[in-house]
């Protein structure tokens, strides 16, 4: 029953067969790296990070969105790509920051988004369910 619990609490809000918990170990296995979900608290606020490495210098955002396109999934990116530059800003030790984005959800990097994103260097991975491979965007 420990074991059971101390898997729980080490992925956090992540089943185990759940798509995000796929996408963190496929982006882990990519970047050489384990890669779990954290509450990081900073003086003024507490902020869930979808992934960091255990020595807090890579940064993880997970777009797992399935299914036929929505428009809206370009928010999610927006406001991801957002979080990531605030954390690696105000994160000490953070030194990447990486987005990774499910295929159906890859829509949402046309045009100026993936510009913006590799201007301001945040990493962006597009995940096939299998494997997360470096955009080409």
């Amino acid at each position: 029953m420990t074991e059971a619990l101390d898997a729980r609490s080490e992925w956090g809000r992540f089943a185990p067969d759940s798509v995000e918990r796929r996408m963190l170990d496929h982006t882990g296995a990519t970047l050489g790296l384990v890669l779990r979900p954290r509450t990081v608290v900073l003086d003024r606020a507490r902020v869930e990070v979808e992934g960091i490495d255990v020595g807090g210098r890579v940064v993880v955002q997970l777009v797992a969105n399935q299914g036929a396109y929505k428009p809206a999934w370009r928010n999610k990116v927006m406001a991801d790509l957002f979080k990531l530059l605030w954390l690696r800003q105000a994160v000490p030790g953070v030194e990447r920051a990486v987005l990774v984005v499910a295929q159906p959800a890859s829509r949402a990097l046309a045009g100026w988004v993936a510009v913006a994103a590799a201007d301001l260097g945040v990493e962006v991975l597009l995940w096939d369910g299998k494997v997360a491979t470096p955009s080409s965007r």
